[in-house]
């Protein structure tokens, strides 16, 4: 017959309100850096790739083109020799093979040096420099204007059917149907030559920039306002913000908040996109408004057929998309925590 149970044998009480306890941590060890040394060096290779490839187009661009180099050298106009010729011909190494020349032209590139320029007779690096700094400024004030239109557009306008919301959408389509070219000139016929607000040309001041980046913001901040509205819209609809308000914040501290937040990838990846388009944008506003620029350097280079310049533009243009390409995944993962995993 078998005994009662003892207080030992009873079961002891869980306490409920006790912290279970935590499993023990996988501890990473040298898995993480060595994940962190793979993503950084694919990131790497996949620059190198996209610079290389640029490289290579830009190299068999040259060759494909008709004529001989040696008489664009010379110019139209030129006397020269046979002799003479043949022996800017060795100089330049163009009776050497191709194979030999491209290999001889991304040595050069590693060491920092794209070429002299067929006109100027100047490197190709410095005159690219001289022109880099008025394309950029123009760029940065063009996409920052444009991004302020467009954030103020869209959160004043999304989720709501008015009136004003009607208008700035037809701006908005008709600024992004605008030809940059013909805006600028209408710009520039009203404030310059009839109001005599701005000035006409030049690079000297901050007035002379207004005009130029109001010609390339206002398309760009059309196209940015209706991605950025669509973004808001899809947040807006969304429980958390729903909580927000019952929380007692005010629909402008929950669409500034908690959904311009949810809605900024899409206007980021756009914005990045954008930022490389304007690299070669300016060409036509930096014509219109006679400033010196990389645009108005590519349009007097092609022209003049001198390739080494075209060559070394075509490279820019690579390395700032790839350099911008890479700082907005670095921002994705500012504006998005959930990114940061894994």
């Amino acid at each position: 017959m078998s005994s009662p149970p003892t207080m030992a044998d009873a079961p002891t009480p869980v306490d409920a309100s006790a912290p279970a306890e935590a499993a023990p941590s996988a501890d990473p060890g040298p898995r993480a850096p060595m994940r962190l040394l793979r993503a950084v060096g694919a990131r790497l290779v996949a620059v190198a790739s996209v610079l290389l490839g640029a490289a290579t187009l830009a190299f068999v661009g040259l060759k494909l083109l008709p004529g001989d180099p040696v008489a664009t050298l010379l110019g139209p106009q030129t006397t020269a020799s046979p002799a003479v010729r043949a022996q800017i011909r060795a100089d330049y190494g163009f009776d050497e093979p191709v194979l030999r020349q491209y290999l001889h032209y991304l040595g050069e590139l590693l060491h920092g040096r794209l070429g002299e320029s067929y006109q100027l007779q100047q490197p190709v690096s410095a005159l690219i420099g001289e022109q880099f700094r008025p394309t950029l400024e123009l760029a940065s004030a063009a996409l920052g204007l444009a991004v302020v239109i467009a954030v103020v557009s869209a959160i004043t306008t999304a989720g709501r059917r008015s009136g004003l919301r009607s208008a700035l959408s037809a701006w908005e389509l008709v600024a992004v149907s605008t030809p940059s070219f013909w805006l600028g000139i209408v710009l520039l016929t009203v404030f310059s030559f009839r109001l005599q607000w701005f000035p006409v040309a030049g690079t000297e001041g901050v007035q002379t920039l207004v005009l130029p980046a109001v010609t390339l913001a206002l398309p760009i901040a059309g196209v940015l306002a209706q991605v950025l509205r669509e973004g808001l819209e899809t947040a807006l609809a969304e429980p958390f913000v729903v909580t927000a308000r019952a929380r007692g914040l005010s629909r402008i501290a929950v669409r500034v908040r908690h959904a311009f937040r949810h809605a900024a990838i899409p206007l980021l990846t756009l914005s990045g996109w954008l930022t490389g388009t304007l690299l070669g944008g300016t060409v036509l506003v930096e014509k219109v408004f006679a400033r010196p620029g990389i645009g108005a350097l590519t349009l007097q280079s092609v022209n003049t057929k001198d390739m080494p310049v075209v060559m070394g533009v075509v490279l820019l243009a690579a390395l700032v998309f790839v350099v911008i390409s890479q700082v907005t995944d670095l921002l994705y993962l500012v504006i998005d925590p959930r990114l940061r995993k894994g």
